[in-house]
């Protein structure tokens, strides 16, 4: 059984042969495990992500592989309403509605228009520009790749990033870290872990310069942040903007300074953001970030 992997990148892996039921949920009501837009890919063997797991999600796969079984099948989509309540053996005490899918009988035409759909539904996530492929930068990349979100992973060693990426991140191995800043989209997140201070700063100024950031977070002490501030305000910025330099970075109350530990500081930071919308100071306000769970 493989439940770590991304339910939509094994969806464009599948061939024609491949018998499998998407499985996505439509509804809720109440407190359910995951949201509405939450999908899982299920085959004869295998599932990919999940819906919550549980009775629910065992319910949820043993319906979708009894329709994989039968020898004429109408594949026309099946809902299925649930609540979650003793009868599924859980205690949530919400309700949820299942769409089954059966992918096999989708024509290349309608699995593109799928495909393209669901990318859609991915641009409305939020998306981290990461810069450092250092021990941090690698750790957090291992821990938000279980979440929904899009990461931009920036450095110039590339030798550097791993030879297989989580699906929802893509590298940018460039030795002109600024111009990726600069093609950026708005509301977009920004963090800086390079190996190097004095580009540590550069980058720095580059977001700051930058309208409509939604957040940026730099490593460091406070006393980094001190010289930094002292230096941007020699290049121009204002000290207003400096107000939306986040230095350091992680919630509070971790003191650890391993790799793994800071990384997860910063992840529960960035979690926290990503359930509110963003407001800075010093940049036009945006739009909130849709929350889609996938």
């Amino acid at each position: 059984m493989n439940t770590s992997t991304n339910w939509l990148e094994s969806l464009r892996h599948l061939t024609p042969a491949d018998k499998a039921v998407l499985i996505t949920v439509t509804a809720v009501k109440g407190s359910t495990p995951r949201g509405a837009g939450t999908r899982m890919l299920v085959t004869a063997s295998n599932q990919y992500d999940t819906i919550g797991g549980g009775h629910l999600e065992w319910k949820a796969i043993a319906s979708a592989r009894l329709w994989l079984a039968e020898a004429a099948p109408d594949f026309s989509p099946r809902d299925i309403d649930l609540s979650l309540g003793p009868s599924l053996g859980q205690c949530c005490g919400g309700a949820l509605s299942l769409r089954l899918e059966r992918v096999d009988c989708w024509s290349y035409g309608d699995l593109q228009c799928k495909l393209h759909t669901f990318k859609e539904e991915q641009a409305g996530l939020p998306h981290l520009y990461l810069f450092g492929a250092g021990h941090v930068g690698t750790a957090l990349v291992h821990i938000l790749q279980q979440t929904p979100c899009r990461i931009t992973w920036i450095d110039e060693r590339d030798h550097l990033f791993p030879d297989a990426l989580p699906a929802n991140v893509v590298t940018e191995a460039t030795d002109t870290p600024e111009a990726v800043i600069s093609a950026a989209e708005e509301g977009a997140y920004f963090l800086v872990m390079t190996h190097h201070h004095g580009l540590d700063l550069i980058l720095s100024e580059h977001i700051l310069r930058k309208p409509q950031v939604a957040w940026f977070g730099l490593i460091g002490s406070k006393t980094k942040r001190a010289r930094f501030e002292n230096r941007l305000q020699e290049r121009g910025i204002a000290k207003i903007q400096l107000q939306d330099m986040v230095c350091p970075v992680g919630i509070a109350g971790i003191t650890g300074k391993e790799p793994g530990v800071i990384a997860v500081a910063i992840a529960a930071q960035l979690l926290q953001l990503w359930a509110k919308p963003p407001t800075l100071s010093a940049i036009t306000p945006l739009t909130r970030i849709s929350d889609i769970n996938l």
